[in-house]
Formats: structure tokens, C-alpha cells, sequence
């Protein structure tokens, strides 16, 4: 298996529904703007969504795969698809009881994860209504994870990475239906419920194609199961460190002022295009790999197998991190600024969209970094790297929220990030499984010195011709100039301080057993 064309193979569909996903964002800034129905939505959205990465994406996925792949690897498929459906089984009952709790209990948890709703009652009583329609798809998605991640072992990648288009096509339908009706944010949040639904049948159908049975079983506590739960509770916290930071910043943005958890909302969906494209790619192809790989006793494999990942995504993360930094507001501007969404709105986005970029290389390399502990059944070295990062990040985001706004509670999200990145590198490092020589960081310099000449390129011409001072088809025509322009240069660039060569981007996509 050739771990870059498995990366581009998910890269290119997650891609395909961040574009969609801004299509989404669009519709909804036009629509909601950034006042209080919007942010009742992101509320609502964001908590079901905490839990999916830290129970389904997160601690579950980080601790079956390798487990599944053991079975692959030790039983062959249909016994791994045994234990799959138990897994399913064991996750899916127990987050429906977890459900039914939340919506039982829902004004208190919207009181302890945005208190600064609680003095707008008719803010807060919105939130309300909206998470207990949005938490349903908690369960769903728990099952796509799962599902997803029984395909990646099998290098099944295509299948989970298209399980999002399904979830924006069915948003942007419900908002525009809700427009029709007079109702966009009513409407947008029923459209979550049942685009879980939706994602759930075609993981299913994928899964059955890849003759991976699915049935309906009842939950057993089997060594296998004991065995997953003990690997998934320090996963809980480690496996979705990031989403952690992230809802604490916005705990903290309901009490930053009115629009800020907007503000960070739209600039969060930003920067998570590269953080999907290349981190979430490279981490979900990475892992099944190092799993088998490390299960065969293959060390070698294994870290060349996490060097290659770390020159990968260096040469597409530094880039993205440097045009984020350098055209902030025009990126803004162009897919937000229209309907309810203002000129000012657009200004405090940019700031927050500039301060989550200075992070983005951080969060990127914590997916794949942490990729090496999972693979080997270890969660619990994560898990302490995490903890030091959400300490960083509460301390910094209370201290920097005071002089910087919701601007200071992002960058202390991307700083939490480099906390975290550092800590799991110098952990790989002492381990023997990361070898950072001198031709590594040779290689990262030179891509890092030819993002910085695009980034130069880039805020030059953004001040000759300004994005904003255009008229609505011209800023788009201007940000579509600046982007081929940044991709010009900078390929120019890297291949001319040796960066990379046409060679070596051959080699990453060459056929590897894996």
C-alpha cells in the first residue's frame, strides 16, 4: 500500500466535503449571520460533534483499529467482523443510554458548556431546543467510526472518507428548504438528526461490500471488549485533545461578548479544510499501516512508514499554514461576507482564522504523531501529553481572552497544539520510534523557506489588488488568482531550494506492501 496515494485517496474525498462543508457555512452566514440563531446552532452542533471525535473518531477509533487489524492479521476477516459487530453492539447501545441522559438532562449540560447563554433566556432556551434535536447523532456517528475504521484495515479508505459529502448535501438541502419555509435554523439541525441516519446506511452498505458482515448482536462484556475499553479510556481525553481545546474556547467565547463563538466558529471551519485534507488523511491512512506493520514485528517498516508521513505532510501543511497567515481576510471576505454577514464580522473572523493557522502545523502532527502510540496499543502516552495540553490551554485562553478578545482564546488553542505536538515527538523520540536527522529537518527547512516566499508572493499582491474593495464577482475572481498564484510560486519554489523533485513525489505514491 503506498501510504500517499491512501492519504490523497481520503484527502481527496474529505476535500470534496470541506468544499461542500463551505458551501454549507456560506448558506448559514447568509442566512443565520453571527447572531444568536447561529449561535445556538454551533452550540448545538459542536456538542454532539465533541463527543463523536472523542468517543467514535477519537478514543474508539484510536483503540479498535489496531485491535481489528491484530484480528485481521492473527484470525483472518470474519472473525475480525465478529468482533466488529460486538464492538458495534457494546458502543452504539451504551451512547443510546448515554443519548437518553442528555436529553433528559439538557439545560444543564448547555448551562456548564456555555454559560454566558444563561443570561439571555431566549438564547439559551434556543440551544436547548436545538442540541435536543442535533444529539441523536451522536449514536449515528459512533457507528460510522466504527464501521470506517473496519474498512481502513482492509484499505478500504474511499467508503468512510465520502461518508461526509452525504452529511453536507443533506444540510445544504435542509437550509434551503428552511429558507423556503421561513425557518433556516429549525430546519438546518433536523437535517443534522437525519444525516446521521443517512451516513449509517452507506457505511453499512460499504462494509457488506467489502464482505464484512454487519449484524445486529447483543452487547457482551468479552475479553475483547475489556480489553478495547481499557485501551479507550485514556483515549478519551487523548485521542481528541484538539476538540477539547476547541470546546473550551467556546465555553469561554459565550462569555467573550455577542459573535464571538460565530466568529470562531467560521474561522474554525476554515482552517480545518487543511487540517482534514492532510492531517485526518494521513493519520487514518497511517494508522492501519503501522498497526500491521508493528504486528508482523516489522519495526523497520513502521518508521519508515512515520517518516514518510512527516516529509508528506510538511510539504502540504506549511504552505496552508503560511497562505492562512498572509491572506486571512480575503479567504474571509470571500466565502462569508454577504446577507447577515458583515463587513466587521469578516475583520473579527480574520483575526481568529490567522490565530488558529499559527497552530495548524501543531494540530496536523499531533494526528500523526499520535498515529505511532496507537498503533501500538498505547493510549495512555497520549493521554498525558493531552493533559498538559488543555492546562496550557485553559491557562492561556483565561489569560489571553482579557486584552485579545476571542482572538487570544484561538491562539491559545494553536499554542496548546504546539505544547501538545512537542511532547508527543520528544516521547516518539526517546522510544526509537522517531528518527528527526539531519536530512529530515534539512528537508523540512527548504519546504519552510519555500512557504515563506509564496507567503510573501501572496500578501503583495493582496495589497496591490485588495479582495474586499471588490465587487462580489471580482472578490472571487481575486481570490481564485491569489490561490493559483500561492500554488505557482510555491511549486516553483520547492523544487528549486530542493524542497522536494518529481522523482520523490513519484516514490510517496509508489506501490509499498504494507
Amino acid at each position: 500500500m503506498a501510504l500517499a496515494r491512501s492519504s490523497v485517496t481520503v484527502g481527496g474525498y474529505t476535500l470534496a466535503s470541506r468544499v461542500l462543508g463551505f458551501v454549507r457555512d456560506v448558506l448559514i452566514a447568509g442566512l443565520l449571520g453571527a447572531g444568536p440563531v447561529a449561535e445556538a446552532f454551533v452550540v448545538a452542533f459542536r456538542i454532539p460533534n465533541l463527543f463523536r471525535r472523542l468517543v467514535g473518531e477519537g478514543a474508539f477509533t484510536a483503540a479498535f483499529v489496531p485491535l481489528f487489524a491484530r484480528t485481521v492479521e492473527e484470525r483472518g476477516r470474519d472473525e475480525a467482523a465478529r468482533f466488529g459487530n460486538q464492538a458495534l453492539a457494546f458502543l452504539t447501545g451504551s451512547l443510546l443510554v448515554f443519548t437518553l441522559a442528555a436529553e433528559l438532562l439538557m439545560p444543564w449540560l448547555i448551562l456548564g458548556l456555555a454559560p454566558g447563554f444563561a443570561d439571555d433566556p431566549q438564547r439559551f432556551d434556543l440551544t436547548v431546543a436545538f442540541t435536543r434535536i442535533t444529539f441523536p447523532y451522536l449514536p449515528c456517528m459512533a457507528a460510522v467510526a466504527l464501521l470506517g475504521g473496519m474498512l481502513n484495515v482492509v484499505y478500504r479508505f474511499a467508503a468512510m472518507a465520502a461518508a461526509p459529502i452525504a452529511l453536507n448535501i443533506v444540510l445544504i438541502g435542509a437550509l434551503l428548504i428552511g429558507d423556503a419555509w421561513g425557518a433556516p435554523g429549525e430546519s438546518l439541525v433536523w437535517g443534522v438528526a437525519v444525516a446521521g441516519l443517512v451516513q449509517v446506511a452507506w457505511l453499512v452498505f460499504s462494509a457488506t461490500r467489502a464482505e464484512l458482515r454487519v449484524v445486529l448482536v447483543w452487547p457482551r462484556l468479552t475479553p475483547e471488549i475489556k480489553r478495547l475499553l481499557v485501551l479507550m479510556v485514556p483515549g478519551l481525553i487523548a485521542g481528541g485533545v484538539t476538540q477539547i481545546n476547541i470546546v473550551i474556547g467556546t465555553l469561554l467565547a459565550t462569555l467573550a461578548g455577542d459573535g464571538a463563538v460565530a466568529f470562531l466558529y467560521y474561522a474554525d471551519r476554515v482552517y480545518q479544510l487543511p487540517l482534514g485534507v492532510v492531517g485526518i488523511a494521513i493519520g487514518t491512512a497511517l494508522l492501519p499501516l503501522l498497526a500491521r506493520q508493528r504486528r508482523r514485528g516489522d519495526a523497520a517498516a513502521a518508521a519508515a512508514s512515520l517518516n514518510r508521513a512527516l516529509e508528506f505532510t510538511a510539504l502540504l501543511v506549511l504552505p496552508a499554514t503560511i497562505a492562512l497567515l498572509a491572506v486571512p481576510h480575503a479567504i474571509v471576505t470571500v466565502l462569508f461576507e454577504r446577507g447577515a454577514f458583515t463587513a466587521a464580522d469578516s475583520a473579527a473572523t480574520a483575526w481568529a482564522l490567522a490565530a488558529y493557522a499559527a497552530g495548524l502545523p501543531a494540530f496536523v502532527l499531533v494526528r500523526v504523531l499520535a498515529t505511532g502510540f496507537f498503533a501500538d496499543e498505547d493510549t495512555r502516552a497520549p493521554l498525558r501529553a493531552a493533559l498538559w495540553a488543555v492546562i496550557v490551554n485553559i491557562a492561556l485562553s483565561v489569560a489571553l481572552m482579557a486584552p485579545l478578545g476571542h482572538v487570544g482564546i484561538a491562539l491559545a488553542t494553536s499554542l496548546a497544539g504546539w505544547v501538545n505536538a512537542g511532547l508527543l515527538g520528544l516521547r516518539l523520540r526517546r522510544a526509537g520510534q522517531l528518527a528527526i536527522g539531519h536530512q529530515l529537518l534539512a528537508r523540512v527547512a527548504r519546504i519552510g523557506v519555500a512557504a515563506i516566499t509564496m507567503g510573501v508572493a501572496l500578501g503583495a499582491a493582496a495589497s496591490v489588488w485588495p479582495v474586499a474593495e471588490a465587487g462580489p464577482t471580482g472578490r472571487i475572481a481575486l481570490l481564485a488568482a491569489l490561490v493559483a498564484a500561492g500554488f505557482v510560486v510555491y511549486a516553483v519554489a520547492v523544487l528549486l531550494v530542493h524542497g522536494t523533485s518529481v522523482a520523490e513525489l513519484r516514490s510517496h505514491f509508489a506501490d509499498r506492501s504494507a
